[in-house]
């Protein structure tokens, strides 16, 4: 899929909301896009896990972690299984490990940070909710489009 959310925003700025968190890129696919699927938690990373290690068919993981940075969401392994999966990519209003590993995954990642600490399993949180960060809704099944200059979602997939 080719897009700039530049472009995007010339040809369709009323259907968008851009994002105005400013993330770092962490995966190998700097420019992603698809479907949103939610996961709303607070240094418990179980349901990240459980869900990216489900069909992706192409859908992003949009992860509210509350922006907290005091322990990692997703890890290589975890990654790792959002690329076996079909994921596009994953969005996290937090932090990431194996940053290095990251960067090798054929996976777009953003976060806001990296924090080689590990997070809680104990499940708590949840999926399939819409999210709000960085003066944006995340809604389940709308469209995120991510590059090097932000993220934007629509209702819709605009391409």
């Amino acid at each position: 899929m080719e897009f700039a959310t530049a472009d995007l925003v010339d040809d369709f700025e009323t259907e968008l909301q851009s994002c105005e968190t400013q993330f770092r890129q962490y995966g190998s696919q700097p420019g992603f896009a698809g479907p949103i699927a939610t996961v709303r938690c607070f240094r418990d990373n179980a349901l990240v896990k459980r869900l990216l290690n489900t069909a992706g068919k192409g859908r992003v993981l949009v992860v509210d972690g509350g922006g907290s940075l005091a322990s990692a969401l997703m890890g290589d392994l975890i990654a790792a299984s959002a690329v076996e999966q079909g994921w596009a990519g994953v969005v996290i209003n937090g932090a990431v490990r194996d940053v290095a590993a990251l960067r090798t995954l054929e996976l777009g990642v953003k976060a806001l940070g990296s924090n080689p600490l590990k997070s809680a399993k104990a499940g708590a949180g949840e999926t399939g909710v819409p999210v709000t960060f960085g003066g944006v809704t995340f809604t389940p099944g709308d469209w995120l489009y991510s590059d090097e200059d932000g993220i934007v979602v629509a209702g819709r997939r605009l391409r």
